[in-house]
């Protein structure tokens, strides 16, 4: 196990804990980089817990001990910058929840960047750069996802489309056929549509790339998928840091089948970018 990897490790085995090595939890990823600096005393005290719960604890996640968990733990703040459950409070001022929720994405891109699989990333820009047409499909908050990778692949000269209506989403993947491609965003994974989308447009012939969770219903419908953790419950709260790795995950897609298609190609980006410049005034010295 990378030592960077010990905070997330915690938050997602949330669920294994007793109540007891939860409290441990919740105290640590309320504010880890306090708890690097607390005795073994101070953590139960402030976990309402006993000591050796906490030596019990720290040995589900391959410590020898407190003292050697406080190092794995000290090298993962180290290591990136952690989300930090830190939730809005009601009586947050703007600059308490502006640096709450920007401080949670800037800790879910970075996340995001060292959990980035370059293999599935090569995969997909071969499936996007043989297209012969694709589609981006999102629902709710991942239609605006969809509308700006239209936005972004409209310029490598092929047919491009975004789809944010279920029905039509469901006709074009009845439509569609060998050589073409289907990306489908969705940050749970979980959404009935989407998934029946994938089967059927599979059924075709096309080939369906995923954003998604991993191990989800719609992961396992896809033919590449690149999966998303985000630290974010989409069931309660409106997506926000899923939405910026989905996001910046369609930039890094662009960006492959830019360098793809070679210099030859630059040419033709240039065009487009020189075709804006009398639409904007000119910049003041």
């Amino acid at each position: 196990m990378a030592v960077h990897d010990l905070i997330n490790r915690i938050r997602e085995r949330l669920d294994e804990l007793n109540r007891s090595e939860r409290k441990v939890a919740d105290v640590i990823l309320a504010d880890p980089s306090a708890a690097t600096g607390m005795s073994i005393a101070a953590l139960a005290q402030a976990s309402l817990v006993s000591e050796p719960t906490v030596n019990r604890f720290c040995r589900n996640f391959d410590a020898k001990g407190f003292p050697d968990f406080k190092i794995k733990l000290a090298q993962s703040l180290a290591g990136g910058t952690p989300y930090v459950s830190r939730s809005v409070e009601q009586n947050d001022d703007a600059e308490a929840y502006g640096d709450k929720i920007l401080g949670a994405t800037v800790a879910a891109l970075d996340d995001a960047r060292r959990a980035l699989d370059p293999k599935r990333i090569e995969r997909a820009v071969d499936y996007l750069s043989q297209a012969k047409q694709i589609c981006f499909f999102g629902l709710g908050a991942s239609g605006p996802v969809a509308a700006d990778a239209q936005h972004k692949f409209f310029r490598f000269n092929l047919p491009v489309m975004a789809y944010e209506d279920v029905l039509m989403q469901r006709m074009v993947a009845a439509a569609c056929h060998t050589g073409d491609v289907i990306v489908i965003i969705s940050y749970t994974g979980r959404t009935r549509e989407l998934v029946d989308i994938a089967k059927l447009a599979r059924g075709n012939g096309a080939a369906v790339l995923g954003i998604t969770a991993p191990n989800s219903p719609l992961a396992r419908e896809c033919t590449e998928v690149l999966e998303v953790l985000a630290p974010e419950d989409t069931d309660i709260y409106m997506p926000m840091t899923s939405r910026m790795i989905h996001l910046a995950l369609i930039d890094v897609l662009a960006t492959g089948v830019t360098l793809r298609r070679g210099e030859d190609f630059q040419h033709h980006l240039k065009k487009i970018k020189d075709s804006l410049k009398d639409t904007r005034f000119p910049l003041e010295s």
